[in-house]
């Protein structure tokens, strides 16, 4: 025999007991497998990663967790967003943004070109608010804060729905006790997955990124007045 040649059995072998026998390599059934401690985003220490650099932005996720395969999953949501195109414009259903420019258009069935004037009309008046035109409310903004919105959609099946979870987990590692929590621009935060049965549970989650700016000084307000 070719003295080059070597006995792999003993690898061979090895490679069973930490993968199993197995060549099946479904993420449904690590368990089964024996490779469970080699998934990915299996623990809050080695999560999923995913990176978000635009505001606003949704993040959907739609798997399966439990019996066989993973009964916790977390990604980390790394966020480096770029103020200068974040777009600060949010439409509410039924309604669309409108544009300006500053062209000087002739009248047109009697209606004149608008003028505007930013220190006039600064209060309510008759449950009307004052519009917001114009500019980038992140760009120059220091101490801006963006919201993380966390939303179960559900599959519809409210006997597997009752025992999926799903949670915002801080920078440090915490379960954040809300759906809705404040980050800053270059930050990031975690999602915890979680199976609460020894069953196989789809799962449909939606996690809405800069749908609402604060500055630091307006969420400590918040803070203060959610305190009493």
């Amino acid at each position: 025999m070719d003295e080059s040649a070597k006995d792999v059995t003993q690898r061979i072998l090895n490679r069973h007991i930490i993968y199993g026998a197995s060549d099946n390599t479904n993420p449904a059934y690590l368990s089964s497998n024996r490779s469970l401690n080699y998934a990915e985003g299996g623990s809050i220490q080695s999560p999923q990663s995913d990176k978000v650099t635009i505001v606003p932005f949704t993040l959907g996720y739609s798997d399966t967790v439990g019996l066989f395969g993973k009964e916790n999953h977390f990604v980390k949501v790394n966020l480096s967003i770029d103020p200068s195109v974040a777009l600060d414009c949010f439409e509410e259903p039924g309604w669309r943004c409108g544009q300006m420019d500053a062209l000087d258009y002739p009248t047109i069935n009697t209606y004149v070109q608008a003028t505007t004037d930013d220190t006039k009309d600064l209060t309510t008046i008759n449950t009307y608010v004052p519009a917001e035109v114009g500019e980038n409310k992140l760009r120059g903004r220091s101490d801006a804060y963006i919201s993380v919105d966390l939303s179960n959609l559900k599959t519809g099946n409210k006997y597997i729905d009752a025992w999926f979870d799903v949670r915002l987990y801080t920078k440090a590692r915490q379960e954040h006790p809300y759906d809705k929590m404040y980050v800053r621009l270059n930050d990031f935060f975690y999602i915890g997955f979680h199976a609460r049965n020894t069953r196989r549970l789809p799962y449909n989650v939606s996690c809405v990124i800069g749908s609402e700016y604060l500055s630091g000084l307006n969420l400590e307000q918040e803070r203060y007045a959610n305190s009493f």
